[in-house]
């Protein structure tokens, strides 16, 4: 996956937040709008959407003379893709995943307690069954086949990015 600049980010921040109220996309003039404390030129706003869905982190349609412009994936797979990729940089996995968990707070380990229960099938949730946290509405739901996965609310599905496993891009899901 694609490292963003501060203004490819600033640009998937406007697509994200837009996401679920626009799911048939936002324009360049929206987006543009969105940006209203940087003043950024159409064009140049333009090109950088263009940029990202070459890179694959938008998807376009057309309508009319005008693109419309959507997130390929949500916000929090971009950053579990960007967090695997950083895994791979080097060292132990193992240490730096420990490090990890040690940094992260009680509600953020409960919902990596229940992530890898239901990803092992054991003490976390029935086969089928699913388990939300309170805090952030995460759900973690375990499949009768194949591996669990975790739905961050109705935007779509974080899937195990393991090689050999689907892919964490949501495009195929909707």
């Amino acid at each position: 996956m694609t490292r963003l600049g501060d203004l490819e980010r600033a640009v998937m921040d406007v697509l994200w937040d837009a996401a679920p109220a626009a799911s048939g996309g936002v324009t360049v003039r929206e987006v543009a709008d969105a940006l209203d404390g940087r003043e950024l030129a159409y064009t140049t706003v333009m090109t950088v959407l263009d940029r990202l869905a070459g890179k694959g982190m938008v998807q376009r349609e057309r309508e009319g003379r005008a693109w419309r412009y959507r997130p390929a994936a949500t916000r929090e797979a971009h950053i579990a893709q960007l967090m695997l990729e950083a895994l791979d940089l080097g060292g132990s996995r193992d240490a730096a995943l420990v490090r990890f968990a040690r940094s992260v707070t009680g509600t953020e380990a409960d919902v990596l307690r229940a992530a890898l229960s239901a990803e092992a099938g054991a003490t976390g949730p029935a086969t089928g069954a699913t388990a939300e946290t309170a805090e952030t509405g995460t759900t973690v739901e375990t499949g009768t086949t194949g591996p669990a996965t975790v739905e961050d609310g109705p935007t779509g599905r974080i899937e195990d990015p393991r090689p050999g496993r689907p892919a964490l891009d949501e495009a195929t899901d909707r």
